[in-house]
């Protein structure tokens, strides 16, 4: 009268850790991309060239962020990361137009935007974990 129980509860648990990596991702990428686009709307008061809004990208697992981003420099994303950045080799400038000079008043765009979606990407995140948690402790 052996009972499996533990046996099946070690599996669902080593299913539920494995699970979570590819059902997270595609909510973690759209969170990106949607904080990049609204990084955009807010970056078209600064537009001169627009070379600024071109600069906006989002880096996905794996893929090296431009070098001189802001929020970001040259590094690597984690297999579990999405990064968005402003600035590259060409625009060399995103901060300044972020925070301002002496010379030239700030316009806001990057923070901002990351300050009014934050709780809807946690949010998106977050019930991305729970379903597959418990997808995969269910064995879905």
């Amino acid at each position: 009268m052996a009972d499996n129980g533990l046996a099946n509860t070690l599996a669902a648990i080593e299913r539920a850790r494995k699970a979570p990596r590819e059902i997270i991702m595609p909510a973690l990428i759209k969170s990106a991309e949607e904080l990049a686009a609204a990084q955009k709307a807010l970056a078209e008061t600064s537009r001169d060239t627009g070379a600024l809004i071109d600069s906006i990208t989002v880096t996905l697992p794996g893929q090296s962020t431009p070098p001189y981003s802001m929020e970001g420099g040259l590094r690597m994303a984690n297999p579990t990361e999405a990064i968005v950045t402003a600035g590259n080799s060409d625009v060399r400038y995103a901060h300044l137009v972020e925070y301002g000079t002496k010379e030239a008043e700030a316009q806001p765009y990057f923070w901002p935007a990351y300050r009014l979606l934050k709780n809807r990407i946690k949010n998106r995140i977050k019930r991305a974990a729970k379903k597959a948690v418990k997808e995969g402790f269910n064995g879905r």
